[in-house]
């Protein structure tokens, strides 16, 4: 393919031929990698002219260590569509391969960059009892290794970060008092923390989130005191079929009532217009699986669970009030709850940057559907609280699932049927598309496409005590070439999945080479009548009308989100926003705001929410704005070249340097502590 040369920037040096897979930019736009960060390193004045006490010269004058190299990170390979990878030329004889260790760190995830603790950042820290103003001493007493003087924290506390409090100007109360970073806002004479009635009571009883793990389920699940018994009831079945099955590769399934009738035989659980009711050979594996499900009453709620499971069981008959079987007949499968989800927007559950605030950014511009991030259900039978809070769930998401990863069905059944009774979920999904080594190598993630008996058995084992549909992710596969997709979707069809999402990777292309949407298209066809979701590549309105003309019920955002989130307003209103870079800071204004509400705004809230922001911060540097290009629209695998943006903010938002992010968010957050360090999670800003 002939290279097309573009014209130098300003009469300046030309910026060099555009090489395939580059973002097409208009030539008065364009600029050189010095220049690039000359420009940035003035504000867009002479070097002469920078102002005195900005935030870079700020950090270079007081000598705060900020640990990340100041040059971009490592190019990323990019595999093109003729296989050819980027960047990438054959060697002449002679010389040397370059080491293949050093190729292998070039891709994935960042595993050994440095990370501290957001409660790092606060070595004095007030008792706890005291910033909630509890009428009771402190536990621990002289013990206590928190302080309990005002005077002495507030000596020792950083400065305030600002005169607004989101907290208190939202609710009427921050709950953090004189540990808020913005404190000043609603502090009294004497420290005391004030409060407006009238804002206290306009939100007294609403509920904002749900899904939390309380104190008394935590200590039942580290004691192991919680009871499993359909979990369990299942498992047995399971153990004795397998001892007595025909074969060692066939694992039948157990059958432990007799079929329902025939007027009674299973249906779809998600009603989608336009699908045909299920074919006799799927209706009776739905019926067998039917035939499976244990009972659990209706009207189990969180503190029924807890009260039940904290105090002594006795054998107390109630002699009053309505009987019903609810304990002793489950809900059939046809009998749950529908989902008509037909040509939703889907915002895939996405790890680290798909946050519970960054989900309220998306549902603010369109997302019909929404879904935690990734949790490990080993993590969540034990009670941890940081996968607990992958759960959390904001009143505002109207429609809501989680994602569990796992490779065992005992532990996959179990917290399926935990899930079932103590958060509000409209649907579970399955990951089976998880490429990262820790859960492959477990067994679990993209592993169970090719352990299709540990696949049923989880799927079959959730199915039954869950009273929400039941969904999937997957992969192409697991190898580049070697599809596997088409031989299962009509496996968990029949298995009893609602619905399936499919991003049109295998597991080793990872995010090199385009999404295969012609194998997609294949796919709806095969696992007719489930409903089939397609992922992948999906920056525009136009990429999402392409991705409809090929059957799919509807689609999956994931990295377009992170791009750019207001791109579930263009897919709705058909249109390229050129948004500005006003707007861009005003959303990640409304991101950090979000954030003090959900992670708190003392220290460690601010540290976390600037954390998770540098993390999206990583993401949001690929968008190029549509009045700089010159081909509209933006294709999700061509890397930006450098270019200056029409402003001094928009240029500063393009850049890839680790400094530039953190000025952005000092702009939002005020200075980072003493001795910050950051380094993303995930390389998606591998680009030069």
């Amino acid at each position: 393919m002939a290279e097309e040369t573009l014209a130098p920037l300003g009469g300046a040096a030309a910026t060099g031929p555009i090489k395939r897979g580059v973002a097409p930019i208009k030539p008065q736009y364009l600029t050189t990698k010095e220049q690039f960060h000359t420009f940035l390193g003035t504000k867009g004045k002479s070097p002469g002219d920078q102002a005195v006490g900005e935030p870079d010269s700020d950090r270079a004058e007081t000598g705060s260590s900020v640990c990340c190299d100041s040059s971009e990170p490592e190019t990323k390979r990019l595999k093109l569509e003729d296989g050819k990878v980027e960047g990438l030329e054959r060697l002449p004889l002679g010389v040397e391969e370059e080491d293949p260790q050093q190729k292998k760190r070039a891709r994935g995830q960042n595993k050994r960059r440095p990370h501290m603790k957001p409660t790092r950042y606060d070595d004095s820290r007030l008792c706890p009892s005291l910033v909630q103003e509890s009428a009771e001493k402190c536990f621990f007493g002289e013990r206590c290794r928190f302080l309990h003087d005002v005077d002495t924290y507030l000596a020792s506390k950083p400065p305030d970060l600002g005169d607004k409090c989101v907290l208190f100007e939202t609710f009427g109360k921050c709950i953090y008092g004189v540990t808020c970073r913005f404190a000043r806002a609603h502090l009294g004479p004497q420290h005391q923390n004030l409060v407006k009635e009238e804002l206290v009571k306009q939100w007294e009883g609403q509920k904002l989130t749900s899904n939390g793990l309380s104190k008394d389920l935590q200590h039942q699940l580290r004691k192991k005191k919680v009871q499993f018994d359909h979990s369990e009831k299942y498992l047995k079945q399971l153990s004795k079929s397998r001892r007595v099955g025909p074969g060692k590769d066939q694992t039948p399934i157990p059958t432990a009532e007799p079929e329902a009738p025939e007027g009674e035989r299973f249906e779809a659980s998600i009603d989608f217009p336009g699908h045909v009711a299920q074919n006799s050979a799927s209706a009776d594996a739905y019926e067998s699986l039917a035939s499976l499900e244990s009972g659990v009453p209706l009207s189990e709620t969180v503190s029924g669970i807890l009260e039940r499971e904290a105090t002594p069981q006795t054998n107390v008959v109630c002699s009053s009030g309505h009987l019903t079987d609810e304990d002793l007949i489950r809900l059939r499968p046809c009998e749950k709850k529908r989902l008509n989800i037909q040509n939703k927007l889907y915002l895939a559950p996405l790890t680290t940057c798909g946050n519970l605030p960054f989900r309220r950014i998306c549902k603010r511009f369109g997302a019909d559907v929404t879904c935690g991030e990734m949790a490990v259900c080993t993590n969540l039978l034990q009670g941890h609280l940081s996968e607990w809070a992958l759960l959390k769930r904001h009143h505002t998401e109207d429609f809501f699932g989680v994602q569990l990863e796992g490779a065992f069905p005992d532990t996959m059944t179990k917290c399926a049927e935990l899930l079932n009774r103590t958060v509000e979920v409209d649907f579970v999904d399955i990951n089976v598309g998880c490429p990262i080594d820790l859960v492959y190598k477990k067994g679990g993630g993209c592993a169970l496409m090719n352990r299709s008996n540990k696949f049923e058995q989880i799927v079959r084992g959730m199915n039954q005590v869950l009273d929400v549909p039941l969904t999937v992710k997957i992969r192409t596969g697991v190898q580049e070439k070697v599809n596997l997709a088409h031989r299962l979707l009509p496996e968990l069809r029949e298995w009893g999945v609602a619905l399936a999402t499919l991003h049109g990777r295998s597991r080793e292309q990872r995010y090199t080479k385009g999404a295969d949407w012609q194998y997609i298209q294949h796919c709806v066809d095969v696992a007719s009548p489930m409903p089939l979701f397609g992922n992948g590549d999906i920056l525009s309105y136009e990429d999402a009308n392409r991705a409809l003309q090929t059957g799919v019920s509807g689609i999956m955002i994931a990295r377009g989100a992170l791009i750019k989130p207001w791109l579930f307003t263009e897919i709705k209103e058909q249109r390229h926003w050129d948004i500005s870079s006003g707007e861009r800071l005003d959303i990640l204004r409304d991101f950090t705001s979000y954030g003090l509400e959900h992670w708190g705004s003392d220290t460690q809230g601010v540290e976390k929410t600037r954390k998770f922001l540098l993390e999206w911060l990583s993401f949001l540097c690929r968008y190029i704005p549509v009045g700089l290009l010159e081909r509209l629209p933006q294709k999700i695998n061509e890397r930006p070249p450098y270019y200056l943006g029409r402003d001094h903010l928009e240029t500063l938002m393009a850049s890839q340097n680790v400094d530039d992010w953190i000025s952005i968010s000092e702009m939002l957050l005020g200075p980072v502590p003493p001795a910050f360090t950051f380094l993303p999670k995930h390389k998606a800003n591998s680009y030069r």
